[in-house]
């Protein structure tokens, strides 16, 4: 397939292991990027992930139905192209990392954030040697260069798939420990989603529920948990 076609052509869709990974096929003909890159991914269940989605598309090609599709692609076309410079800038967000930025009133929000946050500071610093130490307001004050190097290691070693999806686990949340937690299984992708909304859910506690702030978050949430899956699946 050279490029995305309004109208589908096809009837059959399939994979095939080919040189470097899998592919998948419409009647015969492998699928391509929309730069023209040939679809080959590292793992048979993502490509399997990718045909169910040519697959059940109707008269019409409808890339708003086909995440998986457009994950590997961007992770073909953009990531692949510019995996350095996509590693820093995930690797920065460890310097403002979401969970050291702590409120310094009221005692309960406080204490609430110690509770979530603090863990996962601390399991950081066990399995990557790296420290981040908490601040109290929004202020940015630069953390260890040591631990931002640690971290920064562990999102280089990604490779473009698993970087294109972690992209989404990192952005999403605001925090590279976070990220990393959902990357190698200290947490699930369902838990760490409330932690990354523990001052959002503290505002709604306070003064209410916006439909609009809600529906903006459901489909956050949505985007991260079909992220953590392409992270899984790419592996």
């Amino acid at each position: 397939m050279a490029e995305w076609a309004p109208k589908r052509f096809w009837k059959n869709t399939e994979i095939g292991a080919v040189n470097g990974g899998w592919t998948v096929t419409l009647d015969g003909r492998g699928v391509k990027t929309p730069a023209k890159t040939a679809l080959t991914v590292p793992t048979e269940a993502l490509a399997r992930e990718i045909a169910a989605e040519w697959q059940a598309q109707g008269d019409r090609v409808d890339p708003a139905t086909m995440p998986f599709t457009r994950m590997a692609n961007s992770a073909l076309d953009k990531v692949t192209t510019q995996h350095a410079e996509v590693a820093d800038m995930l690797a920065a967000y460890g310097d403002a990392d979401l969970l050291c930025y702590r409120a310094g009133h009221p005692e309960e929000l406080v204490t609430r954030q110690a509770a979530a946050w603090d863990p996962m500071l601390d399991w950081a610093a066990e399995i990557f040697g790296a420290r981040l130490a908490p601040r109290i307001g929004v202020i940015h004050e630069p953390q260890d260069g040591a631990a931002l190097a640690a971290l920064s290691r562990q999102v280089h070693a990604l490779n473009p798939f698993a970087l294109a999806a972690f992209h989404d686990l990192v952005s999403l949340t605001g925090s590279l420990v976070l990220g990393l937690a959902v990357a190698r299984g200290r947490l699930s992708a369902e838990d760490a989603w409330p932690l990354s909304r523990i001052d959002e859910t503290w505002q709604e506690e306070q003064w209410g529920e916006d439909a609009e702030a809600r529906a903006l978050a459901d489909y956050k949430k949505g985007e991260f948990l079909h992220a953590a899956r392409f992270f899984q699946l790419a592996h």
